[in-house]
């Protein structure tokens, strides 16, 4: 039997003993089947094909005809926000926020005209239109395809979960189960011990770091990664309408860091243009963010093409497959090369909370003298940033601390910020007290699944070094044209985290099952938990007459409310 029947047979038998449990698998494989007939089709049938989609000779019903798909997805995306912010208006202040980042986007753009002003040059008998609102048009709509899947449908939301609970990583008590990272501790606890492994920080997530880079690296070594960042770029370019080279470099920002991610192109960065170079710098700050998103705001928006590329077609930009000779030798580099990837996250992060409690101390110093008690970094940031929190879609009592998250990562590092983020949804989960004097405790799940994605990137001022050491370091001559760019950049990279926010903001719903709180509470409990939580604010606000006096008793043990005296 051959690998593609004995693969088939395989899927078959597991759908037919538990669908539910192989849905994930099918539709990654239909995903895979997918491109594999893209590649068949455009061997097999060509330039004919390409006619037939493009209606070559028939340009002015190509235009109509976008002209109306144009139409369609507006009134479309009317339609649907209108039914569906019916029941939750907090929808439309995310959208709205998605309209406020474009607007300040484009005010800050580096040749306005040229985003404004429809441009056309012709090269032989093909037109290329200018890619500006193309590209945010298109960038947007891919997010948002996305985001309906992965969010709103069931098997988009198997499939992604799925996936996530194969590479999620086993840590501070938040996930269970052996997962595909959680494999390291093989390695971590046989060199270090399993009991520093349990206990401290460096040795139980930063060797992670040292397996992932060794499986990237065998997995480029095969050429799988190369396969899955073409496809990905393909879909980007003939959507968007970007640049080949540039287009590479961000569809490889999913898979590896932003100072890795310039080395697919290595060859052509001399000859790249600044717009061109923009896109990469903002698809490294922008990270995961940066595979949809980070092309289309830099390219579209803040950073025009006013310049003729040399990259426009595939042709000419192929990818490498390293410097490896075979499996083990691949594996090996790998691990080797994340040594000084993991040396700089701990010495950064040494660094950075060191400067942080300094900065706290002469800010709480600085406030007792003019009677302002507790004044800090994170206070400042709570107050500055709070209209961009609720410009996301976040609840204005999560704001404050929101801000604060969004301040630690600009101005600190998204690491410190996840570990501060994770620490209040511990607390969440734990069932603990909303608020503790003044301060919150928790945030909600929306608030919580809104900063996830607003934190997802390296834009902050720390990465700026990393950026421009690394791109110098492949061409020397051009680091002036890096410099000069460089910040604007890091700006459209946050940008582009905040929008992927919004956009999460505009398609979350609650998921999960309703929570029986009175067979849960009229049992006696160990320990608290947030249905808990949720269930006792019902017995305490007397909202439900079913509840036994055992209800009261277990919500009183957790918390102390006045009917409890």
């Amino acid at each position: 039997m051959t690998p593609p029947a004995a693969y088939g047979a395989f899927l078959i038998t597991a759908c037919l003993l538990n669908f539910q449990r192989a849905l994930a698998l099918l539709v990654i494989t239909c995903v895979v089947l997918v491109f594999l007939a893209y590649d068949l089709l455009k061997r097999l049938l060509g330039p004919r094909l390409r006619r037939c989609v493009k209606f070559q000779g028939h340009s002015r019903l190509n235009l109509w005809l976008k002209r109306g798909l144009a139409l369609a997805a507006v009134l479309g995306l009317i339609l649907w926000l209108s039914l569906d912010t019916a029941q939750r208006p907090e929808q439309l202040v995310s959208f709205a926020g998605i309209c406020v980042f474009l607007v300040l986007l484009f005010a800050g753009s580096k040749h306005h005209r040229a985003v404004s002003v429809q441009r056309a040059t012709q090269t032989g008998s093909q037109w290329l239109l200018p890619v500006s609102w193309r590209a945010v048009a298109w960038g947007l709509g891919l997010q948002f395809v996305l985001g309906l899947f992965v969010i709103r449908t069931e098997p988009g939301f198997v499939a992604f979960q799925w996936l996530g609970d194969q590479i999620q990583v086993c840590m501070s008590g938040l996930t269970s189960g052996e997962v595909f990272l959680s494999y390291t501790e093989a390695g971590s606890s046989f060199v270090f011990g399993e009991a520093l492994v349990k206990d401290v920080f460096a040795f139980q997530v930063l060797p992670i770091i040292v397996f992932f880079s060794c499986v990237m690296s065998v997995l480029y070594y095969v050429g799988l990664m190369q396969w899955v960042i073409l496809k990905i770029a393909w879909l980007m370019q003939v959507t968007m309408g970007t640049s080949a080279t540039e287009t590479l470099s961000v569809a490889g920002n999913i898979f590896v860091s932003q100072t890795e991610a310039p080395l697919l192109i290595r060859p052509y960065l001399a000859d790249m243009t600044l717009s061109e170079v923009h896109v990469v710098m903002t698809g490294g700050f922008a990270t995961i963010a940066g595979s949809l998103l980070g092309a289309y705001i830099s390219f579209g928006l803040v950073y025009p093409e006013v310049e003729e590329s040399k990259f426009r077609s595939e042709e000419g930009v192929k990818l490498t497959y390293g410097d490896a000779r075979n499996l083990v030798e691949a594996a090996s580099a790998g691990a080797a090369i994340s040594v000084k990837v993991v040396a700089n996250i701990a010495a950064n992060l040494i660094a950075i909370l060191a400067v942080l409690a300094f900065i706290n101390a002469a800010l709480s110093w600085l406030g007792d003298m003019v009677d302002i008690q507790g004044l800090s970094f994170q206070l400042i940031c709570s107050y500055v940033l709070r209209p961009v929190a609720f410009l996301m879609g976040v609840a204005w009592e999560d704001c404050p601390v929101v801000a604060e998250l969004l301040g630690v990562k600009l101005f600190l590092n998204e690491f410190v910020a996840y570990q501060e983020l994770s620490q209040y949804k511990q607390r969440r989960l734990a069932g603990a007290e909303e608020w503790l004097g003044d301060k919150k405790q928790w945030i909600s799940v929306r608030a919580e699944v809104l900063t996830t994605y607003a934190l997802c990137g390296f834009s902050n001022l720390s990465s700026i070094g990393i950026m421009l050491g690394g791109l110098s370091s492949l061409v020397p001559q051009r680091r002036s044209d890096f410099s000069q760019i460089v910040l604007r950049a890091l700006i459209t990279g946050g940008f582009v985290s905040l929008v992927n926010a919004c956009v999460a903001g505009i398609l979350y719903v609650p998921r999960g099952v309703e929570v029986d709180c009175v067979s849960l509470l009229n049992e006696t409990l160990s320990s608290s938990s947030f249905e808990v939580y949720q269930c006792c604010g019902q017995v305490f606000q007397g909202t439900n007459l079913e509840f036994s006096p055992v209800a009261l008793d277990n919500c009183c043990r957790f918390y102390n409310r006045t009917i409890c005296t």
